[in-house]
């Protein structure tokens, strides 16, 4: 328990002198964001997800087979739009790989962007969504998960993926003292777990009870306060923004 709740707390507090420096809550504001778009997609814009790409490609076997409330063409523009945004957040590590402060702030500016976009969108459909808007919805927003994706990937923080959980829940079951592993690393994965059921939550229960955009303001509030306190964080060049 004592090493549980020390490597939760080191997850949202991290010591200023850490290796990952403040990284760790940042990428877990980004976990939550990704509840609360794959929430909005998934009940607002039909049977797709335009973060989890595992669930996308799963829709499209369903959709091709024939099943109802399923479309292929749903979910092949967001497995293209989301494969173009983690390109474009690939080209920005590419450039920035080597001041993680830079790249997590650039992308998180970037995505905010692409998120910037979603909510216009969605105010102007209001609760009735047409094809003519669920299409460029799909599209910005899956731009905006794969751009961090792709930027959480090259920070390389360990069970911080922001957007695939299967592996960090299987860690807290495969890694546990009781399966004869080292039990470590449970606090983060955890608060990982949470932190996603925690926007979905919200994000669900906004999209149904008051109105549609909610979830994704509040998703741009996020990312953008995560870019500014990225950039603010890191004009000391400090160890944790070196790769």
């Amino acid at each position: 328990m004592n090493t549980f709740l020390t490597d939760a707390r080191g997850t949202l507090l991290p010591e200023p002198n850490s290796k990952y420096g403040p990284l760790p809550p940042l990428l877990l504001a980004l976990t939550l964001v990704t509840g609360l778009v794959d929430a909005f997609s998934y009940l607002v814009l039909g049977h797709v997800f335009v973060a989890n790409m595992t669930g996308n490609v799963v829709f499209l076997g369903f959709a091709l087979a024939g099943a109802p409330g399923f479309s292929i063409v749903a979910s092949v523009v967001a497995l293209a739009s989301f494969w173009s945004g983690a390109f474009i957040g690939g080209r920005v590590g590419s450039g920035l790989g080597e001041h993680k402060d830079r790249l997590l702030g650039t992308a998180g500016a970037i995505q905010g962007g692409f998120l910037a976009v979603s909510v216009v969108l969605a105010a102007i459909t209001a609760d009735a969504m047409s094809a003519g808007y669920r299409y460029p919805l799909i599209v910005v927003l899956g731009l905006a998960m794969g751009i961090q994706n792709a930027t959480a990937r090259r920070l390389a923080v360990p069970d911080l993926t922001t957007t695939v959980l299967t592996l960090t829940i299987t860690g807290t079951a495969a890694d546990s003292a009781l399966a004869g592993g080292k039990g470590s690393v449970s606090g983060r994965r955890l608060i990982a777990v949470a932190a996603m059921l925690i926007g979905g939550l919200l994000g669900a229960a906004l999209v149904i009870h008051v109105r549609i955009v909610l979830p994704l303001v509040i998703a741009l509030i996020v990312i953008v306060a995560v870019a500014a306190t990225t950039f603010a964080l890191g004009r000391s060049d400090p160890a944790w923004a070196r790769a």
